[in-house]
């Protein structure tokens, strides 16, 4: 967590945004607002570096790529890639969930939630079983067990896994999650995105935080130089590692805990609000001014 600051002592100067996507910076009907799209472009000219971090993997980013301004870069899948958007979404780093780590939690959600179905998300696409719920924007996908999914002739023969998702038809989505951590915990990740019991499973130690740090390191931008939006649950790690995080108007109970600060919805541009405080921080500390007009 966050350890809170003394009131004496001023924050440092933000000098990333990191923000998720949907149920954060997108509004309900995945579109980002004139509001959204002028405040980021202004925080790219304070100086601030605005990273999207975000559990869709790489194909699914046409909603932001053109807003991702000069480094281009974006950290899809829950932290298992980090893709060029510039670059129609070439993948500069893979964190790859291991097949045999993989095929381990289908074998240990099969024996603790009966009913359980899976996909697998590979840097290629996504396939999935077939009791799993469709992909409409994925019409290409291959449909068969996961066994036969996560199958490779040879170790690295086969593209990499980037996630396994579970799914299951009637559990509560944390208690899903609970279950799903107590039976494989020490094989993978897991975390969950949405309303329903879906989980996202990534290699062990994968996460958007971890994955956000060193992108980080590699720009010497420390965790308290860092502003951080979410609202479920694969937010928490990196809104608890970020120097100042805001859960949205409507996030998740635990994402509330988790983060320093909160602002309004989705809806209402809560990400705008806060970034255009922090670029009017930034300019203040700089010594300038906002441009009129």
């Amino acid at each position: 967590m966050t350890t809170p600051r003394s009131p004496r002592t001023p924050a440092p100067t933000v000098r990333l945004i990191a923000t998720d996507l949907d149920g954060t910076l997108l509004r309900d009907d995945k579109s980002l607002s004139e509001r959204t799209v002028a405040a980021l472009a202004a925080a790219e000219r304070a100086g601030i570096e605005v990273f999207f971090v975000t559990g869709r993997p790489a194909r699914w980013m046409d909603v932001v790529s053109d807003h991702v301004h000069g480094h281009g870069l974006a950290i899809c899948a829950n932290g298992a890639a980090v893709v060029d958007l510039h670059a129609g979404g070439t993948f500069i780093e893979v964190r790859p969930l291991e097949r045999s780590a993989a095929m381990d939690v289908v074998v240990a959600l099969r024996a603790a939630a009966p009913g359980s179905s899976f996909a697998v998300e590979l840097t290629t696409g996504i396939h999935y079983e077939p009791h799993y719920p469709p992909f409409h924007l994925d019409p290409g996908a291959t449909v068969a067990t996961a066994e036969k999914l996560l199958f490779e002739e040879a170790p690295g023969a086969a593209a990499p896994v980037l996630k396994l998702l579970a799914k299951h038809p009637d559990l509560d989505p944390d208690a899903f999650l609970a279950l799903a951590r107590e039976a494989a915990g020490d094989r993978a990740s897991f975390t969950r995105s949405g309303p329903s019991a879906l989980i996202e499973i990534s290699g062990l130690g994968v996460s958007k935080a971890s994955t956000l740090a060193r992108c980080c390191a590699e720009r010497g931008i420390t965790a308290d130089e860092v502003a951080a939006f979410g609202d479920m649950p694969n937010d928490i790690e990196m809104l608890s590692w970020a120097g100042r995080s805001y859960a949205m108007g409507q996030a998740h109970p635990d994402v509330i805990a988790a983060a320093s600060g909160r602002t309004v919805g989705n809806n209402e541009d809560g990400v705008a609000v806060v970034v255009e405080q922090l670029v009017a921080e930034a300019l203040r500390a700089a010594g300038t001014t906002a441009p009129q007009g």
